[in-house]
């Protein structure tokens, strides 16, 4: 894949179709928060590789960039290809080549204003409610100024946190959630 550049004299970035999504767990849930940039929804960290030097190396640094946290372990869940959109320029097909990842952290959490709002450790029923309302913006039940406003999960979170059984979606809502932009 080649790394995401601005194109000459600009300084939109394109997607290098490739990103790394890290869960973070405690006795009280998933660590979430609300995308302070598009695409809308609560999500985990999550991110492109860029220059971060390959997928391990980008978990580590986009949670220390987006949560302020550090990694101490990293567990490798899975590796999937998602036709998920994002807010850069596509070069190519849209979609993005992911690595999921279970990490342990420590330090203390200090969420970056350019990428998070209002994290917060979500409950697993929580989750599947919020799952519910993206599920609900699929099926035309929300517009989208509705879900932006009080988000359900980022879409492709859904598809991710149903494989890994975080919750549980009908595979037809889900083959919906996926063509939501």
């Amino acid at each position: 894949m080649t790394k995401a550049t601005p194109a000459p004299g600009s300084k939109e970035s394109h997607c290098d179709h490739t990103s790394v999504g890290v869960l973070i767990s405690s006795p009280s849930g998933l660590l979430l928060f609300e995308r302070a940039t598009p695409p809308a929804g609560l999500a985990p960290v999550a991110g492109h590789i860029d220059q971060h030097g390959g997928p391990e190396q980008a978990a580590r640094n986009e949670v220390t960039e987006e949560v302020g946290l550090t990694v101490t372990h990293l567990h490798p869940l899975m590796e999937q290809w998602r036709p998920n959109r994002c807010r850069r320029t596509p070069t190519g097909p849209v979609g993005h080549q992911w690595w999921i990842f279970q990490a342990q952290v420590s330090g203390s959490l200090r969420p970056s204003p350019r990428e998070a709002r209002a994290p917060r450790w979500i409950h697993p029923d929580q989750i599947q409610q919020h799952a519910l309302r993206t599920a609900a913006y699929a099926d035309g039940h929300l517009s989208r100024e509705e879900f932006e406003q009080q988000p359900g999960l980022e879409p492709v979170w859904c598809r991710f946190l149903h494989t890994l059984q975080l919750l549980t979606l009908p595979l037809a809502v889900l083959d919906r959630i996926d063509t939501l932009h």
